[in-house]
């Protein structure tokens, strides 16, 4: 007798075939490897344009930067709030990008909507499950972070809320759990991107960013997330990551991510996986 999972939707009993998501002309979950890049949090309007075009040059098609900011501290930094989502509609215009940004809960979904090609849910939100209901019912993309301290079942059981409302387009981001090594922000669960994709269907990427909180670990966290068979990568970058007002010490620079490119390549033609940011990009003026 076959084990029935608790998720329906999410479990490959339901759909054998792997989900493919088209956003804005690249396929999540397909055949390439897709790549988010971004700060933590948009700044100002200088910051956000020189990552954004630099990204861009280098072929990167998804920016990534949090315009509200759930930090644990409400004396840190909270982000540039609507004026932050202008901001990044503004470079997504110039610069033909996507775009995610994190929806924190249903009373900014309205605001946030507009302005996003891809809805974050983050991680401490994983676990609000009225909040997953409702944005079930929204048409876009919608990425699920795992909660620190959720299980591969747990995790996938919240995906199971958004895709009951009716949204197929659900996207899986690991995104590091806690453990009882505090020697790194978290412990990114590599076999946890391989085991969510033999039970389910949905997409797998890799936030090594979040999961390492070290810049100098990034790297080695990204290849292991494309060698282990994740879908994408999501990458925190800054241009100038030591004054930045939220994650600095996990951010990039500029010229660590385009080294890092190269490398990620040679993996992903290993993996039989195309680059997403191998095509050119198409720059618009403004």
């Amino acid at each position: 007798m076959t084990h029935q999972p608790k998720y329906k939707l999410a479990s490959r009993q339901w759909k054998g075939n792997d989900t493919v998501i088209d956003v804005r002309g690249c396929q999540i979950g397909g055949d390439e490897l897709f790549l988010i890049a971004g700060p933590c949090a948009v700044e100002s309007e200088e910051q956000i344009d020189e990552i954004a075009s630099f990204i861009s040059n280098l072929g990167i098609k998804f920016l990534r930067g949090g315009a509200y900011k759930p930090r644990t501290s409400p004396y840190n930094f909270q982000g540039l709030e609507k004026e932050g989502l202008k901001l990044l509609k503004q470079v997504s215009n110039r610069y033909n990008l996507g775009i995610i940004t994190e929806v924190m809960d249903l009373s900014l979904l309205d605001t946030v909507y507009p302005y996003t090609d891809i809805l974050q849910i983050g991680s401490r939100n994983m676990k609000n499950y009225h909040f997953l209901k409702e944005l079930g019912k929204t048409d876009k993309p919608i990425m699920l972070k795992r909660g620190m301290d959720a299980t591969i079942e747990e995790w996938l059981l919240a995906a199971e809320y958004l895709l009951l409302g009716g949204n197929e387009k659900v996207i899986l981001c690991e995104r590091g759990i806690r453990t009882f090594d505090s020697s790194n922000r978290n412990t990114l669960d590599i076999a946890g991107i391989a085991l969510a994709q033999q039970l389910s269907h949905l997409p797998v990427i890799s936030d090594p960013s979040q999961a390492t909180g070290n810049r100098e670990l990034i790297g080695a966290a990204s290849k292991a997330s494309i060698a282990g068979g994740a879908d994408g990568l999501m990458i925190e970058v800054h241009n100038n990551p030591k004054d930045a007002l939220s994650d600095g010490p996990q951010s990039l620079y500029l010229n660590q991510l385009e080294d890092l490119l190269p490398d990620f390549e040679k993996i992903a033609t290993a993996m039989g996986k195309t680059c997403s940011w191998a095509k050119q990009p198409e720059i618009i003026n403004a």
